[in-house]
C-alpha cells in the first residue's frame, strides 16, 4: 500500500510539472515576437496593373504609366480589443516602387504575438524625418540613394507620391516631345515657410484577424486600385490638368488617392 501511495505522488508530481511547463511555454509564445508582411497589390480598373500598358480613367482618358513610387511609413496595428501598438518609426520607412517583375512586399518586424483587427499607416513621410539631419535618414529615405528623386531639396521635403506617364489627352511636354503627365504629390505642412499638409493616414480593417505569432508570419494583402487616384470624391482630367507638383490641386490627388487603398485578406 504504502508502495502505491508512493508511485501515485511521483506520478501526480511529474503532471504537475508537465503542466507548469506548458503554462510557462505558453506564457513565453503568448509574450514572444513575430513578423507581418504586407503585400501591395496595383490594380487598374479591377485588373493586374502594369507599366506601359493603356487604362482608361473616369474622364475618359487613356493613360499609359512608366513610373509609380510612394512612401508608406508610421505603421500600426489595433488588436482586437481596441488599443493600439505603434511600431518603432525608424523600422518602418518603406519606399513602394512599381516593378513588373517583382512583388512590392514589405516586412513589418518586432511585432508583439496577437490577434490584430486593423492595420494602419501613413502615405508619406512625416515632417520630423523629413527634417532629419542626412544621417538619420538613410535606406528607404536616402535622397541620394534609394530615394534618389524623391526628395525636394528646395523645401526640405519627400515627394510622397509620384506617378508620371503619358496621354493622347494631355498637352504636348515641349522638354520631352510627348504628351506626358505627371502628379509629385508631397507637403507637410513647410520647414522655412508654410505649405498645405498632405499626409495622409490610412486605416484598413480586416474581416479576418491578422494572427501573429513566433512561427507563422501572416501575410496582409492591400489592394492599391490606381484609378481612384483619377476618380474620387473629384474626377480628375490629364487634359486639364497634366502636371501637378507643389501647387493647391496637390491637395485634390492627396484626397483622391487615399480611396486607392483597401485591405483583400489575409493570409495567417
Amino acid at each position: 500500500m504504502k508502495n502505491l501511495l508512493n508511485k501515485t505522488l511521483v506520478i501526480a508530481l511529474v503532471s504537475l510539472s508537465l503542466a507548469a511547463c506548458k503554462k510557462d511555454k505558453e506564457e513565453d509564445n503568448a509574450v514572444g515576437y513575430g513578423e507581418v508582411q504586407v503585400e501591395f497589390d496595383h490594380r487598374a480598373n479591377g485588373q493586374a496593373f502594369a507599366l506601359g500598358t493603356a487604362y482608361t480613367n473616369e474622364a475618359g482618358e487613356a493613360l499609359t504609366f512608366n513610373t509609380l513610387k510612394y512612401f508608406v511609413s508610421n505603421f500600426e496595428l489595433v488588436k482586437e480589443d481596441g488599443s493600439v501598438l505603434t511600431l518603432p518609426k525608424d523600422d518602418c520607412y518603406f519606399l513602394i516602387e512599381q516593378n513588373n517583375n517583382e512583388k512590392s512586399l514589405i516586412t513589418l518586424k518586432d511585432v508583439p504575438v496577437g490577434n490584430y483587427e486593423e492595420l494602419r499607416f501613413v502615405l508619406g513621410v512625416d515632417s520630423l524625418k523629413s527634417i532629419a539631419p542626412l544621417s538619420e535618414r538613410t535606406g528607404a529615405l536616402d535622397p541620394t540613394g534609394d530615394a534618389a528623386g524623391m526628395y525636394w531639396m528646395w523645401n526640405s521635403g519627400y515627394i510622397f507620391f509620384k506617378t508620371e506617364g503619358t496621354s493622347p489627352a494631355a498637352p504636348l511636354d515641349s522638354a520631352s516631345n510627348s504628351n506626358k503627365f505627371r502628379f509629385h504629390i508631397g507637403l507637410f505642412g513647410g520647414y522655412q515657410s508654410a505649405t498645405l499638409n498632405n499626409i495622409k493616414t490610412i486605416a484598413l480593417e480586416s474581416h479576418d484577424p491578422i494572427k501573429v505569432s513566433a512561427a507563422v508570419t501572416p501575410e496582409v494583402h492591400v489592394k492599391v486600385e490606381l484609378m481612384e487616384v483619377f476618380k474620387n470624391p473629384e474626377t480628375i482630367s490629364v487634359a486639364a490638368t497634366p502636371t501637378v507638383m507643389a501647387s493647391p490641386y496637390s491637395k485634390t490627388v492627396a484626397d483622391n488617392y487615399v480611396d486607392a487603398f483597401s485591405l483583400d485578406h489575409v493570409h495567417n
